[in-house]
């Protein structure tokens, strides 16, 4: 986030992002998610989720769906986000 970025702007941002990934899964997944969460998260889950979109699209999936585990530092992010999309 920038200093001139608002909290809402950054939302926003980072909900495009989550919508536009590469792959048609994780679009529904992340961007549903953004569009239900993403304006309640305070600055530093905020942070965390912008890391996560850093993170490959198979990665994510096998992540969310529980085919492999998520690494400790995203864990109950990803573990809310499967709550979120129904796959745990």
């Amino acid at each position: 986030m920038t200093a001139a970025e608002t909290h809402q702007t950054r939302c926003k941002r980072m909900a495009m992002r989550a919508w536009h990934r590469g792959t048609k899964e994780m679009d529904l997944i992340l961007g549903r998610f953004a569009d239900a969460h993403l304006a309640a998260l305070p600055p530093e889950q905020l942070d965390q989720f912008d890391a996560l979109m850093e993170e490959n699209d198979q990665d994510l999936y096998q992540w969310v769906t529980g085919q492999t585990a998520a690494p400790a530092s995203f864990a109950p992010l990803v573990a809310r986000i499967a709550r979120h999309a129904g796959a745990r």
